[in-house]
């Protein structure tokens, strides 16, 4: 049965009422495979294209995007985000690999608000450095582990600092 349908069978948001606000956190992966002319721009683990400095932008959207996921997704609920961190490498394969960790203290887990900001992270990378080369893709959104709630799955660290 799906958690999102009342006994009716129409869409409605959990009610999460009688839940205890509990540490939940998330961890979630994106990558994008950045084609040679992308990583050209590469200097120090930093990549800077036409419209600024890359990585760092993505953070920053991910970032954002992660603390607005209510207003994206149907039926989130907002939450008080406590802790969010991006971080973004390039692999030895040439992908963008992007981590993004949420924590909050709630009744109801993160994964969509990590999810959400390693897609939007993605999306961001991709924006700014399509003017170099539109040969880039995005893969391999998943989330990696959760902490908190009636399950656990993998094992995060949730956000550092």
């Amino acid at each position: 049965m799906f958690s999102h349908l009342d006994d009716r069978n129409q869409p409605a948001m959990v009610d999460v009422a009688s839940k205890d606000a509990t540490p939940r956190t998330a961890h979630a992966q994106a990558r994008v495979r950045l084609p040679q002319a992308v990583l050209a721009g590469l200097s120090g683990g930093e990549l800077h294209g036409p419209k600024g400095p890359v990585f760092q932008t993505a953070i920053v959207a991910g970032t954002q995007a992660a603390k607005r996921t209510h207003e994206l997704i149907p039926f989130c609920h907002p939450l008080g985000i406590e802790g969010c961190r991006i971080e973004i490498a390039v692999d030895a394969e040439g992908c963008a690999v992007i981590d993004c960790r949420v924590k909050v203290t709630h009744k109801t887990g993160v994964e969509m608000e990590a999810l959400t900001g390693a897609t939007v992270a993605a999306l961001t990378i991709y924006d700014m450095c399509k003017a170099i080369s539109q040969d880039m893709v995005i893969c391999d959104v998943r989330l990696l582990a959760k902490t908190g709630g009636k399950s656990d799955v993998g094992a995060t660290q949730g956000p550092r600092g």
